[in-house]
């Protein structure tokens, strides 16, 4: 979540009078970063995790698993000066839960250095161990995507009943958010911009004793709150699951990984290559199959978020308000300036349709005109309205183009938690709060992150301090720490490998809008159609040979003492690619297991990610080559359906639970053995989930 302001936060109503001096400041202060940073290069290939937690409480009398929402001081006491933290290199940070963990390496990794790459692994054990044993006995940190019972009476560990005035929920107490006055604001904050509680609907899974009608709304409104007739004026959809909090989406934990190229030119090429990979990833790492405590016909969580935060107002939205709704929501229209067809908000700002949700895929590409020249404006085609007055100041200062369109569409939306201290009190030339406010709450597939700005009295950025970085942020949290790493190190491996053969994997941003909705199926990383480049300027034997049956090949030349295996030439500097014209636009559909294990046309995921690791440490040890298999074959079995995602495996245990009703709900006792069994596969006590190859290596490598 970034770093937490103190002082005295505003209410929506306060604070949108001052939504036009954050914006006007945030662009200033944006302005002074690119000014000052815009030429640094040469930066390191740092990487880092972020992993999220939930604390469960097992109650093995009862047969009953709930969230824990009374053990948040464990932040207090594991702070960065903590002797295990420090001795580990681990810090732990708050999330949108009180029963959630943040924890990140407290240094970034090394992304040349083999020994990061397999240090991953130990590093979140860390974390988990650490956390544990700051923990009642009865407490375990888990790292699921989405608590299944989270909105059932009786939920959270002590119990509360749904009447909190900062979310309004009919089924989440406002004591699962954060003590941190930023958390109930921010919830608080959306519900009041967008006039209404958020809706989130998922479809219900359907099966042979399934009602859809969702049996949680109450059969009346209860009266306590004017929001609380909404799902009977149509914000709940027939045949589906409705939620109608921030925390039915802020509450569900997710992996990210960050990494930080050379420069900015490389890091909006980094940028743009991996958008496409975003929904292929989401699928791949599909974990979330029950909300609710109803098995819905989706299997990940990205959709949840999204509806989770969206503030538009039903105008913004383009649909027409509840009854006894406002079509402009919280906005305070300028009425002497509006008409039906031109609405301005009295701070100044058009008041526009938009198309997504502040939490979404990303609408614009940064363009690689600077490095490779494979995009073209075209590409970006679908709607993605921007603050024209932020443009026009953004190009006067330097911007190219592209960039300015990405700024200026983010600067569409409104700050939405503001400090009454903060608000006028802030130096743009060497304050970035008010740029991240607006930065920070938007929540895309990717992140593109400036650095920090120069501090007062400094000439020129410390090499040290965080450059240009990307964020990859679309990945679902698995149960294992083994899971965990193997899905971190793929990123920056792959990265590299971007950043060294110079593929195209431009598509029109439409079909990478269509391919995240395709994302979210039932078992779409086996039955789903994604678009892709049919020529991405490689040449598939240039990587022939690169697969799993390399490692096997090298280890067995290791062990036997034969001739080495013929690798490419080691090559230190990531940015010595030649970029390949590829004129042809063509697209094809292609499963998940085509882009992760490639065609006989296409090399995949693997095959460039091996080549890196056989190019860069040809004096890997087998051990190390061992370990490093074993994250790829993770991946690679994944996507050919050898192994199931926790998705399904997930879906398949309540389905076979003997106390499962075929009715696609979720019960208490079912719940529990789900959980359980969570703990145990966490634990390596359980391995079924890995197959038998794998499930042998993790019993003779991680009991």
């Amino acid at each position: 979540m970034g770093l937490l302001s103190l002082g005295t936060p505003l209410t929506w109503h306060e604070a949108k009078q001052h939504n036009n001096l954050v914006r006007s400041n945030g662009i200033e202060q944006l302005i002074n970063i690119h000014r000052q940073s815009a030429a640094r290069t040469h930066d390191k290939f740092y990487w880092g995790d972020e992993v999220e937690y939930m604390l469960v409480r097992f109650d093995a009398a009862l047969s009953r698993a709930t969230l824990s929402i009374d053990e948040d001081e464990i932040l207090n006491v594991l702070h960065d000066a903590h002797p295990e933290c420090v001795a580990h290199n681990i810090s732990f940070h708050p999330e949108y839960g009180r029963y959630m963990l943040e924890a990140t390496p407290a240094r970034p990794y090394d992304g040349r250095a083999l020994a990061d790459y397999l240090y991953v692994e130990q590093n979140m054990a860390y974390r988990r161990s650490v956390s544990r044993a700051h923990l009642p006995r009865d407490v375990v940190p888990l790292t699921i995507t989405a608590f299944p019972r989270m909105g059932l009476a009786g939920f959270t560990s002590p119990p509360h009943e749904p009447n909190g005035v900062a979310s309004q929920s009919l089924f989440l107490p406002d004591e699962i958010i954060n003590r941190h006055v930023r958390f109930p604001t921010l919830t608080a904050n959306i519900r009041a911009r967008r006039g209404s509680k958020v809706a989130i609907n998922l479809p219900i899974f359907r099966d042979t004793r399934t009602d859809m009608r969702d049996a949680l709304i109450p059969a009346t409104p209860r009266g306590l709150f004017t929001h609380d007739s909404e799902p009977y004026q149509g914000a709940a959809l027939p045949g589906h699951v409705y939620m109608d909090s921030m925390g039915f989406g802020m509450g569900c934990s997710c992996l990210q990984i960050t990494v930080q190229a050379q420069d900015i030119n490389e890091a909006r090429y980094l940028y743009d290559s991996l958008a496409n990979f975003a929904p292929v990833l989401l699928s791949a790492t599909a974990a979330s199959p029950i909300f609710k405590g109803y098995l819905v016909a989706q299997d990940v969580r990205w959709n949840v978020i999204s509806g989770a935060v969206d503030d538009r107002t039903p105008y913004e939205r383009g649909v027409a308000p509840l009854a006894e709704h406002k079509l402009f929501g919280g906005l305070d229209v300028d009425e002497a300036r509006t008409d039906k067809h031109a609405p301005h908000a009295r701070d100044g700002k058009d008041i526009q349709r938009i198309p997504k949700s502040r939490y979404d895929s990303i609408s614009n590409y940064l363009s690689d005109e600077h490095t490779t020249g494979y995009y073209k404006p075209e590409y970006n085609d679908v709607a993605a309205p921007i603050n024209a007055g932020v443009y026009a100041k953004l190009q006067a200062n330097g911007f190219d183009a592209a960039l300015a369109n990405h700024f200026a569409h983010l600067f569409i939306r409104d700050p939405l938690v503001l400090f009454s201290e903060r608000v006028s009190n802030s130096d743009n030339a060497v304050d970035n709060d008010h740029f991240e406010n607006l930065q920070s709450t938007n929540w895309q597939t990717l992140r593109f992150k400036p650095p920090a700005p120069f501090v007062e009295g400094q000439t020129a950025a410390d090499p040290e301090t965080p450059g240009w970085r990307v964020e990859f942020r679309p990945m679902e949290i698995q149960v294992t720490d083994f899971e965990n790493a193997a899905y971190s190190v793929i990123i920056p491996l792959f990265a590299r490998a971007i950043l060294k053969y110079k593929p195209n994997y431009y598509l029109p941003l439409s079909q990478v809008d269509a391919n995240m909705v395709t994302a979210h199926g039932v078992n779409s990383v086996l039955e789903g159609k994604f678009y892709a480049r049919k020529h991405t300027g490689l040449d598939v034997s240039d990587f022939a040979g690169f697969d799993l049956g390399w490692f096997d090949r090298k280890i067995s030349q290791l062990q036997s003492h034969t001739a080495p295996v013929a690798t490419e030439k080691d090559e230190y500097n990531l940015a010595n690619g030649v970029a390949v014209a590829t004129g042809d636009d063509s697209v094809v559909e292609v499963s998940v297991n085509d882009v992760i294990n490639g065609t006989a046309t296409q090399p995949g995921l693997v095959h460039m990610v091996t080549k890196i690791i056989a190019s860069t440490y040809p004096d890997a040890s087998v051990e190390q080559l061992e370990q490093l298999q074993a994250y790829l074959k993770l991946v690679s079995y994944r996507a050919s359906g050898k192994l199931p995602t926790f998705a399904k495996y997930a879906r398949d245990f309540v389905v076979a639970h003997p106390a499962y009703e075929a009715d696609s709900r979720v019960s208490e006792q079912v719940n529990y053995d789900l959980c359980v069994r969570v703990a145990q596969v966490t634990a390596y006590e359980e391995v079924g989930l890995f197959g038998k190859e794998l499930g042998a290596y993790l019993m003779k490598h991680r009991r």
